[in-house]
């Protein structure tokens, strides 16, 4: 492949997540790291023509005043998440970047949300078609810039509360509504409206709606480009996607299945307003009745414990019935660092978009739900099968 001028356009883009991803796109960059982690690098994707790490230019939207140099110093110090040593040597790197990182927007976020931006950021009251227009000046100018032959754009965001609202179902009807004050559509939506005009993929790492309403699907149809969602698969949600299909396949009756997670950064924070948790839940708790052919009681829990910082434990308890209606009990304790697991799954998913961008795909990238909680799209939630997807996908037989 001729070698192309990348961009990758982050939101939320100095919280930990995004800050781990542009730490670690860097140490790649000059083999400080290895490839742990990545999907992209096993051996089942290695024909691929994948865009290097240093194709990418890096920009994106933010509501906190920060830097990627002190954002990543507090994911080392007070997290133990980052390697202090590592963040030393590419501090020139990442204080080049802060530059490209820009005011986004705070509009029906939310009260949580709200409450960490900045008072510059919280004081715009703009229309969400004036936002729109705003932030594609921004992608723009980065595209300019950069001389740049693509732009990938990725929501990693905070969890904004539950959309409530039904939209039109038709982009000429959902567009009327953005020149409206009223406007129910969030954040994560007018950034996905932003890129898919413009004509650039979309990809929502979060559980907030994003391009999830069908008129936004049609505009990126429209616009020739391709999108996918939500919620990054990291954790215990993996595991129960890994896990259920074992008690389907053994025919054991699950009749109850408890998670309870714990973790301490930005997110957890966000997450203690039971607004924004609502959303998450809904995304962590719906894949149990897909998977096993029925419902289970269930209950997810999920708690702000500021002491772990970055790193989150998440503790489940599957009571189920074996035979001679035997009841037993299975229990796992998963603890990881939530930004480490993320970061590598971004830098993956940015890969594969832009293969298939550039391949000629168009809409919903279904091949990619293995990275999802809730992928768009797909009513398949078994980890392995969503996986075979991929690969089918990767050996051409797939979309």
């Amino acid at each position: 492949m001729p070698q192309r001028k990348l961009g990758l356009w982050l939101i939320g883009a100095k919280g930990g997540v995004a800050t781990t991803v542009v730490v670690g796109l860097a140490a790649l960059r000059k083999g400080l790291v290895g490839n742990h982690g990545l999907v992209s690098a096993l051996p089942q994707f290695a024909g691929l023509d994948f865009a290097g790490f240093s194709d990418f230019a890096v920009g994106g939207h933010e509501i906190r005043e920060t830097t990627y140099f002190a954002a990543a110093q507090q994911l080392a110090k007070n997290n133990h998440a980052l390697d202090g040593e590592l963040v030393g040597k590419l501090k020139p790197d990442l204080d080049k970047l802060d530059k490209n990182v820009l005011p986004g927007t705070v509009l029906n976020v939310g009260p949580a949300i709200e409450g960490i931006a900045a008072p510059a950021v919280k004081r715009e009251r703009e229309s969400p078609r004036a936002a729109i227009e705003r932030m594609q000046q921004d992608l723009k100018d980065f595209t300019s810039k950069n001389r740049l032959d693509q732009v990938i754009v990725v929501n990693l965001a905070s969890t904004e509360p539950p959309l409530e609202t039904v939209l039109p179902t038709r982009w000429k009807d959902l567009a009327r509504l953005l020149d409206k004050k009223k406007c129910p559509l969030a954040a994560s939506s007018l950034y996905a409206i932003a890129a898919l005009e413009l004509g650039y993929p979309y990809i929502n790492f979060t559980p907030s709606v994003g391009s999830l309403p069908a008129a936004i699907g049609e505009l990126a149809m429209e616009r020739g480009t391709c999108h996918m969602g939500h919620d990054g698969k990291t954790g215990e949600t993996l595991l129960k996607s890994v896990l259920a299909p074992m008690f389907a396949a053994r025919n054991l009756e699950v009749m109850s299945w408890v998670g309870h997670n714990i973790f301490g950064n930005m997110d957890a924070k966000i997450l203690d307003d039971p607004r924004n948790k609502a959303t998450k839940v809904r995304s962590k708790d719906q894949l149990l009745r897909q998977i096993l052919g029925y419902a289970p009681q269930t209950l997810v829990t999920i708690e702000n414990i500021a002491s772990l910082g970055d790193w989150k434990t998440a503790w489940d308890h599957i009571h189920f019935r074996g035979f001679l209606g035997t009841p037993m009990m299975l229990q796992f304790t998963w603890q990881g660092c939530d930004s480490l697991l993320a970061a590598p799954l971004v830098l993956d998913l940015v890969r594969f978009t832009e293969l298939a961008q550039r391949r000629g795909e168009r809409g919903l990238l279904t091949f990619l739900a293995s990275f999802f909680k809730s992928p768009h799209g797909v009513s398949e939630h078994d980890f392995m099968r969503q996986f075979q997807i991929l690969e089918a996908w990767a050996a051409g037989t797939g979309r």
